[in-house]
């Protein structure tokens, strides 16, 4: 049974195709869908240029945190730069000891263990650097959450600069030196949406604006992408931009790290995209700190040592098998769990003593995949349980455990994802609470997955000059989707599977023109049993490189009997 739901967008007006008649005809659709319908707006588009004033003093706190940087480079401060140990804190991490360095500061990256320290600031790492001499520690991507180690970072003498782009909890902010972060209430930055990395780079520039430096901000820009696409953050507005210029650094990249990374990944780094971070060096990036320690990441995307360079890749690439493995078999004990204990569940929960922290999260994603509602699963060790979240648009997942906070040790993450730890004897009414709050909010909606489609067209339409028109959405990814088309009742005329498990789906698709095109389905191998001979298919446009060759591929989202109601 087909159990997704298709959207084919509205045709654009004919105001909006008068006014964007330069931009050629299969663009148009896709940038109205986009909500373009001028000729200034798509030309705003196309250079992925923000239309919004970006000074980076427009944060609150950011003067007071830049005076506070540039008194500590005076006097010769040391300083602590305490991120994340995901890709986004990791490359925020670096580019602010970079940054920072460069200026000739006295300055350590500091990034916790998930396993023994856990998510965001904590009072003993906070002792350890007062105890080596520390007089500013500077946040990067974790803290907002964070009042009583402010607190404590204050009682012993620490100067704290909190920046973060997480949901403040309500008014209450910790009592730092400054926090810097757009989200807080009365913020003036226009950008909401910036990742930590790319809150980082505003502070680089501020600091850059006020102080000459050997080093261009644009070096900094790789960082920047990588940390923005890894963290989901929106490709729209000021991330678009970043990420595009980002890219165009990476291609060019003079970081010793990321060339090793590249080589390992099999990836071509001068022809880098935002597709190829999201699923092939953001997760090698993310090994490290999902199994042992994020510091061999921070390395990776600091050293200049090339020998140390390849063996870090390595080490990473080899992390990440294992990640893959780990998930794998988590995924399917948290499936047994979730299924056993309440199939019909609007909120799925698996909680076992035996799952690695690390790679909970990953297994949550997988989950809400497969079945469509939110989905927790948490490592459950003697006193604590700590959950990853993951969610669909219909249910808030922050806001559900901001109702639960009475029973929770801290807490904190976006729409889509969160993380919690609670005490094991407020597990259980932790876990009904949550399973009532989206019983209350999805019961009466239809829990399908909903797939949006830019417009249908027939095959013979698509072609190389199509492919490079729709370069011009690119960075494309979270918030900025790639173009999305459906073709009809087209022929099946040969089919397989391939990858491990046949996980993912080949098919060769004929037009009643004759136009033939093969396409890939990543994860949909289970349909090749049950294919009729004519379908209907959604899916992106992508050039495929074979043995030197270059041709166009269908990137399968979903396929459905010819026909069968969309």
């Amino acid at each position: 049974m087909h159990n997704k739901r298709w959207v084919i967008q509205p045709p654009i007006t004919p105001q909006a195709e008068e006014a964007l008649r330069k931009v050629p005809p299969i663009l148009r659709q896709i940038l109205f869908n986009r909500g373009i319908s001028t000729d200034a707006d798509a030309r705003a588009f196309v250079k992925a240029e923000p239309n919004i004033n970006t000074d980076p003093f427009q944060f609150t706190g950011m003067q007071v945190a830049v005076d506070r940087i540039r008194f500590a480079l005076e006097h010769e401060e040391p300083i602590a730069i305490y991120g994340d140990y995901d890709v986004d804190g990791v490359t925020a991490t670096a580019l602010l000891v970079q940054t920072l360095e460069e200026l000739g500061a006295n300055v350590r990256g500091y990034i916790p263990n998930r396993f023994d320290e856990g998510y965001g600031l904590n009072k003993d790492a906070l002792d350890s650097l007062k105890a080596d001499g520390v007089k500013l520690v500077i946040t990067v991507d974790c803290g907002i959450r964070s009042p009583e180690e402010a607190l404590h970072a204050q009682t012993i003498g620490l100067d704290l600069v909190i920046s973060d782009h997480h949901h403040p909890d309500g008014l209450n902010l910790p009592s730092a030196l400054a926090v810097i972060n757009p989200k807080q209430h009365g913020d003036l930055y226009p950008d909401k949406d910036l990742a930590g990395v790319g809150i980082a780079y505003k502070i680089a520039e501020a600091l850059f604006s006020l102080q000459p430096s050997p080093l261009n901000l644009q070096e900094l820009l790789d960082l920047v992408a990588l940390g923005t696409v890894a963290d989901l953050a929106p490709l729209v507005g000021e991330n678009r931009s970043l990420v595009r210029k980002g890219l165009r650094q990476i291609r060019e990249t003079k970081r010793q790290g990321l060339h090793s990374l590249a080589g390992i990944a099999e990836m071509k780094i001068d022809k880098v995209t935002a597709g190829n971070i999201g699923f092939m060096l953001g997760p090698r990036l993310n090994a490290s700190g999902r199994l042992e320690s994020a510091l061999a990441s921070f390395e990776l995307l600091t050293t200049k040592d090339f020998m140390r360079a390849g063996q870090l890749a390595q080490q990473l690439e080899v992390q990440n098998r294992q990640r893959q493995s780990i998930t794998k078999s988590m995924q399917q004990k948290a499936e047994e769990i979730a299924m056993s204990e309440d199939p019909d569940a609007y909120l799925l929960f698996a909680a076992h003593e035996e799952f690695n922290p690390g790679v909970v999260g990953l297994a949550a994603s997988r989950l809400t995949e497969t079945h469509y509602r939110p989905a927790v699963v948490a490592a459950k060790n003697a006193e604590e349980t700590r959950g990853s979240c993951r969610s669909i648009p219909e249910f808030h997942i922050t806001d559900a455990l901001d109702q639960c906070k009475d029973l929770l040790v801290r807490h904190g993450g976006h729409a889509a994802a969160a993380g919690f730890t609670v005490k094991n004897e407020n597990l259980p009414e932790l876990v009904s609470r949550l399973k009532s709050i989206a019983r209350e909010q999805l019961a009466d909606k239809d829990l399908r997955q909903t797939l949006s489609a830019d417009m249908e067209v027939s095959l013979p339409e698509l072609n190389f000059e199509v492919l490079k028109h729709l370069a011009y959405l690119e960075p494309t990814g979270y918030g900025n989707p790639d173009a999305v088309f459906v073709s009809r009742d087209v022929k099946v005329k040969a089919s397989r599977t391939v990858g491990a498990d046949a996980r993912h789906l080949k098919l060769t698709l004929e037009d009643e023109r004759g136009a033939v095109f093969d396409s890939i389905g990543f994860r949909l191998g289970h349909l090749q049993g049950s294919l009729p001979a004519r379908v209907d298919v959604l899916y992106t446009l992508e050039a495929n490189e074979w043995n030197g060759r270059t041709s166009l591929q269908l990137n399968l989202k979903d396929v459905k009997p010819a026909g069968f109601p969309d």
